[in-house]
Parts: C-alpha cells; sequence; structure tokens
C-alpha cells in the first residue's frame, strides 16, 4: 500500500495505518453519514461486517484481516496468540489460520464476529482478566507482546507439536529470547500446555535450534543417553564456520537431523562435503530424518501472506 504524500487527508493517513480498514464511529470523523453510504453504495468501500468496512488496499491480506479483527471486536480488543506472533515477524508455515484477539474479562465476544464473509479467517475473540502492562505492546494494530503471543500461541496450538514448533521458530528467528518466554508462563500458572512450554523454552536456551532437535535432547533423557551439545561451532576444511546440530566429545561423535530441505541436490552435495570433512578429523557422524516434513504438513490459508 502505497504511504499517503504529506499534504493527503487524515482520513488518508488512517487507511494507511489501518491497512484499508476503518469502522463506521471512525469514518464519521471525517465524512457524513451520507458520504459513507455512497462510498459503500458506488463500491469505493466494501462492507465487512456492521461497522467495519474495507476502505482500501493493504500490503498483505493477512494485514487486513488481522486489523478486521480487532476493529470487529470492539473497544480494549488487542491481537494474540499466532496472530500477534506472525505481526511481529515470525516465519512459517501454521496449520491454524483463526486470528486470536484479547477482550477484558467483563466485556462480551461481539456477536457481529459470527457473521464475517466467508473469505476472511475465523476470529476467536478470548476474555482474559490476566493480561498486565507487561504483555501489552502498542502496534498496528495494537497486540500482546512476543513473548506472551509466543505462549498463548502453543496454548491454543492444534496439538504438541505445532505448540512446540511455535516456541522453538520465535526463539530461533531471533525474535524472543527463553528467558522472556519463562518469564510469562511464571505469570501464567494455569496456562494449557505450560510445562511443555517451559521444557521447550529451557531446550531453546540449551541451543536447540529447531523442533527435530528439541526432540533429539527429549530422546536421550528418556533412554537416559548422554545430553550432547547443540549447534556445535566448528571451522570446515576451507576456514568457515559451521555449526552442527548435536556433538557428544567424549565419544567424539556428530548427530545431524535433516528436515526434508537436506533432499534437495545442492544441499545434499553440501551435507555430504561437510561430512566428510568431518571423518577426515578423525571423528564420526550420524544422520537421521526429521519425522515429520516441513513440506508435507498442510498449509494455511493466511501463509502466503505471512508478513
Amino acid at each position: 500500500m502505497r504511504a499517503p504524500a504529506e499534504d493527503d487527508s487524515d482520513l488518508d493517513w488512517l487507511l494507511f495505518d489501518q491497512s484499508g480498514v476503518i469502522t463506521y464511529r471512525q469514518a464519521l470523523i471525517f465524512l457524513s453519514p451520507a458520504a459513507v453510504r455512497h462510498r459503500v453504495a458506488s463500491g469505493r468501500w466494501r462492507r465487512v461486517c456492521t461497522g467495519v468496512f474495507l476502505a482500501g488496499p493493504a500490503a498483505s491480506p493477512f494485514d487486513q484481516h488481522v486489523w478486521v479483527a480487532v476493529l470487529a471486536s470492539g473497544p480494549g480488543a488487542i491481537l494474540a496468540g499466532l496472530a500477534a506472533a506472525r505481526t511481529a515477524g515470525l516465519r512459517g508455515r501454521w496449520r491454524r489460520d483463526a486470528i486470536d484477539v484479547l477482550v477484558p474479562a467483563t466485556r462480551k465476544a461481539p456477536e457481529l464476529l459470527r457473521r464475517l464473509p466467508l473469505d476472511l479467517p475465523a476470529v476467536k475473540v478470548r476474555r482474559t482478566s490476566a493480561l498486565p502492562d507487561a504483555d501489552r505492546q502498542r502496534g498496528r494494530p495494537d497486540r500482546t507482546t512476543m513473548p506472551r503471543a509466543v505462549v498463548d500461541a502453543a496454548q491454543w496450538a492444534p496439538d504438541d507439536d505445532e505448540a512446540r514448533t511455535v516456541v522453538v521458530s520465535a526463539c530461533q528467528q531471533r525474535l524472543v529470547r527463553p528467558a522472556e518466554i519463562l518469564a510469562v508462563t511464571d505469570r501464567m500458572p494455569r496456562a494449557r500446555r505450560r510445562g511443555l512450554v517451559v521444557a521447550t523454552a529451557t531446550d531453546a536456551a540449551g541451543g536447540a535450534g529447531s523442533l527435530a532437535e528439541v526432540d533429539l535432547v527429549r530422546l536421550c533423557r528418556r533412554h537416559r543417553l548422554p545430553t550432547p551439545d547443540l549447534q556445535r561451532k566448528r571451522a570446515d576444511a576451507t576456514g568457515r564456520t559451521r555449526y552442527l546440530d548435536a556433538y557428544w566429545g567424549q565419544f567424539h561423535l556428530h548427530a545431524e537431523v535433516d528436515g526434508s530441505h537436506h533432499t534437495e541436490p545442492a544441499q545434499w552435495e553440501a551435507d555430504m562435503r561437510r561430512q566428510n570433512d568431518i571423518w577426515i578429523a578423525g571423528d564420526r557422524i550420524l544422520r537421521s530424518r526429521q519425522r515429520w516434513s516441513e513440506a508435507a504438513r498442510p498449509r494455511s490459508p493466511l501463509s502466503s501472506a505471512a508478513p
């Protein structure tokens, strides 16, 4: 969406800030009721639901979806969960495409959200009395902080695997520190999957950079095997710094857990060269395939619009 010029109207700037979404009350600040009706009747604006309009383009459909969800939820509503994390930059493919919004516990979920058009994702309005200022963040739109968004996304995920993936991905992408996630869980003793989130964040703090590495550490603990050092740094034959998934120094043994991209020819050749370097240096390496493939996971309808 093109940024307005300096001499454009305040209405243009508001639409830019809100990705082309506006409420009826906001529109009346700049236009008469008749002017609003004319824009809708002429097709310039589209009524999404009662009191909310699409009045312009946006950088992505996802941007408009989250603004519709927050504005339609009324005063005090803020973006939460996976949608809040994605707005803050979290990348990935996710099976859950509903947009979560938090409202104060004293409010009821607005009836109008049950009548959203079929081309918009579902909106889940959740009431809460546990939202301290430390978990709020000003933004476009207002949302929970990344640590709170990750914890909420994990507890609302469709299964444990996706919950752990959210936690690991946020840490691996340097969007949040494990300690910040643990601080949120301390404030939310009754959060769903709290133990799983704590364990996953703790593993991420120990160096796990993917769900596969978290699974490897859990497997070692379950069978009482030594826990490896994760993301071991080493220099290859050309002097470039490389990171290996897991390393047991006392055994001179490396383990690599390969995702689906490792089957691509260029990546496979690079893996073999790196493996040869390790063997020549006197160590040994074990390779394992990830137990699920990113490419095989169902793709969210919103994934192509990720910010």
